[in-house]
């Protein structure tokens, strides 16, 4: 999870991604664990939201995810860039 601040909030956001139980530890709650600590904390840091992302075709992510109390609520447009030096 990271915490993020911007100039247009008071306070900050947390940003929850890439959360991943090995298949043998599946349905046994480890998940689920993980995402109600990942928001808790943020409530501790005073986030005022939380932001899980997931791609299209995770079905079973997007049901995991709800289950917290997540809700869809818009679309993540992101650009894939080169690694290189800047000038």
């Amino acid at each position: 999870m990271c915490v993020i601040r911007n100039k247009l909030h008071r306070r900050p956001y947390a940003l929850l991604e890439d959360v991943f139980v090995d298949e043998k530890y599946r349905g046994r709650g480890i998940g689920k664990m993980i995402g109600k600590k990942a928001i808790s904390l943020a409530k501790e840091l005073g986030c005022y939201k939380i932001i899980a992302t997931s791609r299209f075709p995770r079905e079973s992510v997007h049901r995991f995810y709800e289950s917290l109390g997540f809700k869809k609520w818009g679309y993540e447009f992101r650009k894939e860039l080169k690694a290189g030096v800047l000038k």
